[in-house]
């Protein structure tokens, strides 16, 4: 304190995350959390005592709320031996983008036994929603997704896929759940059980919604456009969640942006056909392209700022059929990450300036042709609501990251709440092994990601309860 006892010095360097961690219900642990999170980078300065007791007085309400909300859940949960069967039954049976008939009727059958949702099937395709209303208060939204993957099922599990389905490409291929989206559903459906159960606790209006196409990036964007806000209530806040490659039961949120916005274009070069023996009498697009692909290599490295974050890959090539024939044409397969929407621009007019200068280098006799194939926008937590949920969570697992890193990942899940300028929130749930290294694990969309049913399963349905109940609760 200074001289005349009015003020308290602080210098920085406390770890306030520990000090949230380990805070019991004292006053003076709560003051020191306070201290601690009222602070600059660096330096020596005043804080008003006045200021520490109204932020000590509104935290507090907050910290109580959120440990009654865990011991409240604690006291309802749902026993999920039913639904580990239940997920093994979605991991067996995947169905691919825009196919998800079975899954959809699946979703639809569990939440009908429930006797409390109103259901509403086929928006947007298979994807559906269970309408809850519980009295007076806000609307609460929680998404998951339904589409599997054409992936090769490895895992060796006793419930491994051997499902094959016809592609869009009219290509059979194999189909596996290799991005967790069966974990999703299934968690869903427990919290969906859970909360209905326990509506003495909380009021409002309750939205459980599954949808399609999610991999494909147009699944959310195809429901609002069929009409989702005029057949549901229009929610205050949205959620939703995936499982990710960290220890099983951990969670992670951020505020801010959590995922990075995803652009997949196909780009077609052309060149003139003709024998592998006489080259001097074509132009060989294998060549054009195999130029434009290196050259696409230096988009990130030379004209995008090193502090932003920017991917360019290339995840296919394709020219010809067959080793003595130069083809008439080449399709690059090319996908990128950004964050901000001007490095987004830069990338796609880099990409333009490339593709066009290295086919006039190589005199093709056509303009190149690009065809967007996906778009994810970024996905951006709301940061009150971030921080509302941080403070639930961390008052319930005993492992929760409120500043899990942003990756490079995405998913089209926000578009479920910027289409009408609503609030949106998304966390990750650990799946992993704890006695493994994460690294050493194979992650989402791997012919080999087997999540740990336990305490994944737990966690999930948890994290989408709790988020319910930080806002409908009573």
């Amino acid at each position: 304190m200074d001289g005349d006892g009015r003020n308290m010095q602080y210098r920085s360097g406390q770890n306030s995350e520990y000090l949230v961690r380990h805070a019991e219900e004292s006053e003076e642990d709560w003051r020191d959390v306070i201290r601690a999170q009222l602070k600059f980078q660096a330096g020596l300065y005043l804080l008003d005592r006045e200021a520490i007791e109204a932020c000590f007085f509104s935290i507090c309400i907050a910290h109580k709320m959120a440990h009654n909300l865990s011991d409240i859940l604690k006291s309802a949960s749902v026993d999920l031996t039913p639904y580990e069967d239940l997920y093994k039954n979605f991991h067996a049976h995947p169905e691919l983008s825009l196919q998800e008939e079975s899954t959809s009727q699946k979703v639809a059958a569990h939440l009908s036994q429930l006797n409390a949702y109103e259901i509403y099937t086929n928006i947007g395709g298979y994807g559906l929603a269970g309408v809850l209303k519980n009295g007076t208060g806000k609307t609460v939204l929680l998404r998951a997704d339904m589409d599997a993957l054409p992936v090769k099922e490895l895992t060796g599990l006793p419930y491994a896929s051997t499902v094959t389905m016809r592609d869009a490409d009219g290509v059979e291929k194999p189909v596996m759940h290799a991005c967790g989206h069966d974990m999703h559903m299934t968690c869903l459906l427990a919290a969906a059980e859970t909360l209905a159960n326990m509506q003495h606790a909380w009021s409002g209006t309750l939205i459980v919604l599954f949808q399609p196409n999610e991999e494909r990036g147009g699944g959310a964007q195809a429901m609002v456009d069929d009409g989702l806000y005029s057949e549901i209530p229009v929610p205050d806040y949205v959620f939703g969640q995936h499982v990710m490659r960290m220890r099983a039961g951990s969670v992670g949120c951020r505020p801010g942006t959590i995922m990075a916005a995803a652009d997949s274009l196909k780009v077609t070069v052309y060149g003139r056909g003709g024998h592998g023996s006489l080259p001097h009498q074509t132009v060989d697009p294998a060549l054009l392209a195999a130029h434009i692909v290196v050259r696409l290599q230096g988009i990130v490295s030379r004209e995008i700022d090193p502090s932003d974050l920017a991917v360019v890959t290339v995840g296919s090539l394709q020219a010809g059929q067959t080793e003595n024939i130069i083809a008439d044409r080449a399709e690059i397969g090319l996908d990128f990450r950004t964050v901000k929407l001007e490095t987004r621009q830069k990338i796609l007019s880099a990409v333009q300036r490339i593709v066009e200068a290295e086919c006039m280098a190589s005199g093709s006799p056509k303009p190149p042709v690009f065809t967007p194939t996906r778009r994810f926008p970024p996905t951006v937590n709301d940061e009150h609501v971030a921080s509302q949920l941080a403070a639930s969570f961390g008052q319930h697992f005993e492992d929760f990251d409120g500043d899990t890193p942003r990756t490079n990942v995405s998913e089209d899940f926000s578009t479920l709440g910027t289409c009408r300028g609503i609030p949106c929130c998304f966390w990750f749930i650990g799946a992993m092994r704890a006695d493994n290294h994460t690294d050493e694990i194979p992650g989402n969309h791997s012919a080999l990601f087997a999540p740990v049913i336990q305490p994944t399963m737990r966690a999930g349905v948890d994290a989408l309860c709790l988020a319910a109940l930080t806002f409908l609760g009573k």
